[in-house]
């Protein structure tokens, strides 16, 4: 008899380390993709910025249409990207082109005395910096996320149930530079 009890008693503590183990997984994966979430809407309220600073700025630089459509180009190719590489990318090539159109703004001193136009700057730089802080918790949840799934044993039980390991959102460091403000 004592012998059952002991059998049952080994039983069930590897089942509770089973469901402990399991849930642990899927509430660190519920974290990366809430994380992820909180990126998706920082890069939202950017790509909605980025309109009204290109309005402002056609106000006052009329002739410089081919750096409004590559910014423009620049954010629809952002908001359409699937992938964590494509999302880098993209972010990449949006940051280039908001350069060269703060570097089209400094040539009108008009432009750069605007209140709208300066509103709109704080914001963008405000909206990079949110970015930038989502991005490092995404990438420690997703780390975290990975080594739990890596680790033996908990291994075993990630790639029972299918858990896999998730990408870092990695921008090129020329993507991690914040906007300049200058007056």
């Amino acid at each position: 008899m004592e012998l059952i009890w002991i059998l049952v008693i080994i039983v069930g503590a590897i089942l509770l380390w089973l469901i402990l183990t399991y849930n642990g997984l899927i509430t660190s994966r519920n974290r990366v993709d809430e994380s992820w979430s909180d990126i998706e809407v920082q890069l939202k309220r950017r790509y909605d910025l980025i309109p009204n600073i290109v309005n402002t700025v056609k106000g006052y630089a009329k002739h410089e249409d081919s750096v409004f459509t590559k910014v423009t180009q620049a954010r629809t190719a952002a908001m359409g990207a699937k992938t964590m590489q494509e999302h880098a990318k993209t972010e990449n090539m949006l940051s280039e082109t908001l350069k060269s159109l703060f570097a089209v703004s400094e040539a009108y001193p008009a432009l750069q005395a605007s209140t709208n136009f300066l509103q709109l700057q704080h914001e963008l730089t405000d909206a990079e910096d949110k970015i930038m802080a989502s991005r490092r918790f995404y990438n420690a949840n997703v780390r975290d996320f990975n080594t739990k799934i890596q680790v033996f044993p908990t291994n075993v039980i990630a790639g029972t149930f299918g858990f896999v390991k998730r990408e870092f959102f990695d921008a090129p460091d020329v993507a991690l530079e914040t906007p300049q403000v200058t007056f």
